[in-house]
């Protein structure tokens, strides 16, 4: 080693390298969770109820989603070989091929990957509020809004990033970051407002707990795969703006776990662990009138529900009454 070498140098070559093992273990996860993910969908179909008529959907999303994770982690492999290996001797040394990595087309080519990953996963949140919500169009407007907007924002990094800037000085980056996490959290806001309602509606016409925990084991696992991926990205937006290198203990493995939150809860649905499949009890219902998912029902005395299925891909929850009318 160098005796002029800066200890700045040596962090953000540390963190680099440290930045791409844990890219690797997110990946090693993501990879397991997808092979689960797939089994669950081809042998537990019956369990996830209209998840069955959504499994080639769910498929073709795990598929493009993992090719798109593996062919971005592959180049963020190749260029670190590069930075200490085959480009060792280039002017600048590791700490110039690190600061200028967008100016080498194999990392925009990782770049491109992960931004069109995210558009999928994204696409996956958006789909499952507006069904939760039955396509309310106070959620459908601002949420494609939204969603549109991350999709811009990541054309005009890219486009940037072509051109040769240096990664911390693209200011669209920093948008496109706090689009994209604003748009996981007020999906998980949406979603977890709508299934507190349905479970307080629930409890006034079962008034049995047994039936409001469909909804907590939702409640949790939405707000738990948001987590997951929320707080690694918080970390990620904070570094970048203040141009810390801790940006690359982030940046390499934030796709996987978004991508490893996004598996977790297909994987529970289609075992049938997260959500409770189907439960048959017939209760007495009191005069009441109530209105669910913009669909409205007029409980008299007397009327037993028969049955009360929840669990779908989208995690909606679905009522099935005795005239087999559906609630979404």
């Amino acid at each position: 080693m160098s005796s002029d070498t800066l200890p700045t140098d040596l962090w953000l070559e540390r963190s680099r390298l440290d930045g791409m093992m844990l890219g690797a273990v997110s990946y090693g996860g993501f990879f397991i969770l997808t092979v689960q993910a797939t089994a669950a969908l081809i042998q537990w179909p019956r369990h996830g109820g209209k998840i069955a008529d959504h499994r080639l959907a769910l498929l073709g999303y795990i598929l493009i989603t993992f090719v798109l994770g593996t062919i971005g982690f592959a180049a963020n492999a190749k260029y670190t070989e590069m930075i200490w290996i085959d480009l060792r001797d280039a002017p600048g040394g590791p700490v110039a091929l690190i600061e200028n990595e967008v100016a080498y087309p194999i990392n925009i080519v990782a770049i491109s990957c992960y931004f069109v990953m995210e558009w999928f996963m994204q696409a996956l949140l958006l789909h499952r509020c507006c069904v939760i919500w039955n396509w309310a169009r106070c959620v459908i407007i601002p949420m494609s809004t939204i969603y549109i907007a991350m999709i811009i924002m990541s054309i005009l990094v890219l486009i940037q990033s072509s051109a040769g800037v240096i990664w911390y000085n693209i200011n669209v980056q920093l948008a496109y970051l706090c689009i994209e996490v604003g748009l996981s959290v007020i999906y998980t806001v949406l979603v977890t407002n709508r299934l507190l309602v349905m479970r307080g509606l629930m409890r006034q016409v079962m008034q049995e707990q047994e039936y409001s925990s469909i909804y907590d084991t939702s409640i949790f696992m939405v707000v738990e795969s948001a987590m997951l991926y929320s707080v690694c990205a918080v970390i990620f937006i904070v570094s970048f703006a203040l141009h810390s290198n801790i940006t690359n203990l982030c940046f390499l493995s934030i796709s996987h776990v978004q991508g490893i939150a996004q598996l977790l809860i297909i994987i529970r649905v289609a075992r049938g662990q997260a959500i409770t499949c189907e439960l048959s009890t017939p209760v007495a219902v009191v005069s009441t009138y109530i209105a669910f998912s913009g669909i409205a029902s007029d409980a008299s005395e007397g009327t037993n529900i028969e049955r009360v299925v929840a669990g779908s891909e989208q995690d909606g929850v679905q009522l099935m009454p005795t005239a087999g009318r559906k609630f979404v």
